[in-house]
């Protein structure tokens, strides 16, 4: 049962870490949904999928990646490292209090409503034809922002900087396409974070459900990002507005009239 919940888990992580609806906040929904205990899995468990959606973005950017290394001194390396200073900021400062309302789900029906407003709204942005070497810092700075904004469960990564993106005039797929880069350093500080916690405070791993997530997360990720890639060049992000808008009302339905999953609001 518990390799079961492990790739259940892998799969929510991998396909909505880069699908625009909050990996987190779906976590969060499915443990509760399902009654899994959020720590049985472990630290080592959260890094190992972290590790895993990190390996499918190297694979689908890896032409992209690979530029970067071979001339690191260019403009799109200081937009990334704009871009990452804001999440990077919160993560050192705020990482007790966002593990707590993690934990809570308090505020998980306001994020995922935010997030299709966020889509919803990006989508009337005017369109442009700026491509990732036309940005500016200022834009890049505005979408690490939305970066930071976005380490609340609920709040969709993908989505808040493609979105931030498109109302900064960045054109479609440059603007995902920067998204999906920004997140490389942001998903490996994380994981090295964790790394650090783990050598503080050693626990037993038990290896089985951790390879079998792992393996469930990076697989899914690395086609929930080929399939964002290909889905927005030819369609809007109003379809997981709705989806969020739908699932953030019915969690604050449950949160203030029936608490049977979620006990608990704005805690």
């Amino acid at each position: 049962m518990k390799i079961l919940q492990s790739i259940i888990l892998g799969i929510v992580q991998g396909l909505t870490e880069f699908l625009p609806v909050s990996s987190s906040g779906h976590l969060i929904v499915i443990k509760k949904l399902f009654g899994i205990d959020q720590e049985q899995f472990g630290l080592t468990y959260d890094i190992a999928l972290h590790f895993a959606t990190l390996i499918a973005v190297f694979i689908v950017f890896w032409p992209d990646i690979l530029a970067l290394l071979k001339k690191p001194i260019q403009k799109t390396t200081g937009l990334l490292i704009v871009a990452t200073i804001p999440a990077a900021l919160v993560g050192v400062f705020f990482d007790d209090y966002i593990e707590s309302i993690s934990q809570s789900g308090g505020f998980l029906g306001l994020a995922f409503v935010f997030t299709a407003f966020l889509l919803f709204f990006s989508q009337k942005a005017k369109q442009k034809a700026k491509n990732i070497d036309l940005m500016s810092y200022k834009d890049a700075a505005v979408i690490g922002l939305m970066q930071g904004v976005a380490v609340m469960p609920g709040i969709s990564r993908s989505g808040s900087t493609t979105s931030a993106g498109l109302i900064m005039g960045v054109e479609k797929e440059s603007s995902m396409r920067f998204a999906f880069l920004m997140s490389i350093p942001v998903i490996m500080g994380s994981a090295v974070l964790g790394v650090k916690d783990i050598i503080t405070e050693p626990t037993a791993v038990e290896w089985a459900p951790v390879i079998a997530g792992m393996l469930a997360a990076g697989i899914s990720g690395y086609f929930a990002v080929k399939f964002m890639l290909n889905f927005f060049k030819k369609r809007s992000l109003n379809l997981f507005a709705v989806y969020v808008g739908i699932l953030g009302v019915l969690i604050l339905i449950d949160q203030l009239f029936f608490k049977k999953f979620f006990t608990v609001f704005l805690m």
